[in-house]
């Protein structure tokens, strides 16, 4: 049997590493933050030390596996975690979100069955890599990026054709292109997502598109 004092430790230990993750993810506003990432935690350590409870009151009575309720959150968290990813477009936010939440179910679990410095590990290892790798996958892994160009063109058959054209020979995806009107006569606003390769830049992408006959102008952002 877990007294009293171990249980209230095991729980406060739950809302204490629930928090860490749940306040990044809160700061970045997430869908799932520092209020669902504790209750998540707290509520996985609870199924852990009634698992516990349960396997000790029938034991030698009948084959309890204290391990089968348990196993049940890890496959529950899914439908949790898979409210918290959107489609916008060509990209998908909310993976992250939904794995940590995932993540935190199992320290909650370390945590109810008084795994605590599995459960501590973890949770810095799972902080640490939301806030410092986050940054190193913005500066090193630039690749993935998606950019959106602004192209206001001449309103003329093949003109759409001779872009993609363009944008084919330098290997460039394209995504989405929307269509609106532009405020000169015979013009049209053109809004192109593309990825480029790893090797080209984006410079060399907009010269390229600028030297196209019918291109007047580019703007140039990231999605």
């Amino acid at each position: 049997m877990i007294g009293t004092t171990e249980v209230i430790i095991r729980l406060a230990l739950a809302v204490l590493l629930g928090g860490i993750v749940g306040l990044e993810r809160e700061s970045i506003n997430r869908p799932a933050g520092f209020r669902t990432h504790i209750i998540v935690c707290v509520g996985s350590a609870l199924i852990m030390m009634v698992s516990i409870e349960i396997s000790g009151m029938y034991r030698g009575l009948t084959n309890v596996d204290p391990g089968r309720i348990a196993a049940q959150v890890v496959s529950g968290i899914g439908f949790i975690g898979a409210g918290t990813i959107l489609r916008e477009g060509v990209n998908i936010k909310g993976l992250t979100t939904a794995a940590s939440l995932w993540a935190i179910s199992g320290i909650g679990l370390a945590a109810g069955l008084g795994l605590y410095i599995p459960a501590v590990a973890c949770t810095v290892i799972i902080f640490l890599t939301l806030t410092l790798l986050n940054r190193f996958e913005y500066l090193v892994i630039e690749k993935r990026a998606y950019h959106l160009l602004k192209l206001v063109i001449r309103d003329a058959p093949g003109q759409m054709g001779a872009i993609g054209k363009v944008l084919g020979d330098l290997n460039v995806n394209i995504k989405r292109i929307n269509l609106s009107e532009a405020q000169g006569p015979e013009e049209i606003c053109v809004h192109v997502l593309v990825q480029i390769p790893v090797a080209l830049s984006m410079n060399t992408v907009i010269g390229e598109l600028t030297k196209t006959p019918g291109v007047r102008s580019i703007e140039h952002g990231d999605e």
